[in-house]
């Protein structure tokens, strides 16, 4: 099967940052735009953006893209960026704030190629243990699955089979809930358990991918928190991936490292984010 195109989708922490606007020590963007560009994909997501200086270092250091970005009043924003030679449309879908000002939206690109449209949304969910957090990832997932309804609708109307191409994709943030001494708290695990249920139901049909490796997130080796399983790939149930090793998303970065101290001088340098990649096929 052939493929349709190639993904990228990356939560650099805190992206473009620089000595002025943060307390921490800002990460050159050079290195992480060249290992960006050494990924050769078709399509770029880049979360956790916040510095000025992006834009014209992308033109510099990854040439051939057309860059499309979220604005707001939120202080991260969702890049992505697309090879030209792509006919896509790209729109920012402020329903996912859950009407919180300082949420990112959701970013919304659609592809087209042979004649099949794929759309594709990039999510970065709020980061939050407590019980507003969850509940504020459970809405902006809830409105994932409304979203794709809407496109199959969508796509029946325009002659389709009724199942639209859709990918949602990110940094979903998925830590559980913690209630303080109540049995009632939610693990990270039973978070991503309850997440592949409702995608697998009759009515929504999308599956959360399986990575090459489960966990993403590096806290860093003299942290008291667990590394964390918070990036996902969920796509409607009819596409077919590429295979890395037996599954259909490469995680890439501190989890190629095989120490701990790798694995700080790599967070150090890039993110403490692993780098997802996958190769969606024509339908």
């Amino acid at each position: 099967m052939a493929k349709a195109f190639s993904v990228l989708s990356w939560n650099v922490e805190h992206f473009g940052k620089t000595a002025k606007n943060s307390s921490s020590p800002n990460k050159p963007i050079k290195p992480i735009l060249e290992f960006v560009k050494a990924q050769n994909a078709d399509v770029i997501a880049i979360y956790e953006v916040v510095g000025r200086l992006v834009f014209s270092e992308l033109k510099k250091h990854v040439p051939g893209y057309s860059w499309h970005i979220t604005e707001g009043p939120q202080t991260q924003e969702i890049l992505v960026g697309v090879k030209k030679s792509i006919s896509c449309f790209f729109t920012q879908k402020v329903t996912f704030k859950s009407g919180s000002p300082a949420l990112r939206p959701g970013a919304l690109l659609t592809l087209e190629i042979d004649g099949e449209d794929y759309p594709l949304l990039f999510l970065h969910l709020k980061s939050a243990s407590d019980p507003k957090g969850f509940g504020l990832r459970d809405d902006m997932t809830d409105r994932a699955i409304k979203l794709r309804k809407a496109l199959d609708k969508q796509n029946l109307a325009n002659g389709g089979s009724g199942r639209a191409n859709f990918v949602f994709l990110g940094d979903l943030n998925t830590m559980g809930m913690n209630l303080t001494y109540s049995p009632k708290d939610v693990t990270a695990d039973e978070e991503i358990a309850r997440l592949k249920k409702r995608m697998g139901t009759s009515s929504v049909s999308m599956e959360v991918l399986e990575k090459s490796v489960e966990q993403t997130w590096w806290p860093g080796s003299g942290s008291s928190y667990p590394i964390g399983n918070l990036d996902h790939v969920v796509a409607a149930s009819h596409l077919q991936f590429k295979q890395f090793s037996g599954k259909p998303v490469d995680v890439r970065g501190w989890t190629d490292k095989t120490t701990d101290t790798q694995r700080d001088d790599w967070t150090d340098k890039f993110s403490d984010h692993a780098l997802l990649y996958f190769e969606v096929q024509k339908v």
